[in-house]
């Protein structure tokens, strides 16, 4: 019986250890600018822009698939000022700003 527990602990071991080593090789880099847009956005997730929701509009602001941050039609003109001042003076992990439109 103890060598089944000294096995499963091993099993384990090696497991956790993969999956350690797995989760540095296989990540993900994630723009940060997106999930500042997205709280930047009025969070109604309306679907009126053409995206799927407010971080569908964000993504998309980000890759520069969106020339005007009017698209979002229930943002307020200030909260676009601001995205668009973001968008130019912040630049992704690539070393790019976005220029977009108010």
């Amino acid at each position: 019986m103890i060598t089944a527990i000294i096995m499963m602990f091993v099993v384990g071991a090696v497991l956790g250890l993969i999956l350690g080593i797995a989760s540095n090789v296989f990540k993900v880099e994630v723009d940060e600018r997106v999930e500042k847009v997205t709280a930047m956005l009025p969070g109604y997730h309306c679907g009126s822009c053409g995206f799927a929701g407010c971080s569908g509009m964000a993504e998309a602001m980000v890759a520069g698939e969106v020339a005007s941050a009017s698209a979002c039609k229930p943002s307020k003109p200030d909260a676009r000022t601001k995205i668009v001042e973001y968008l130019t003076t912040t630049p992704g992990p690539d070393g790019n700003t976005i220029n977009i439109k108010a």
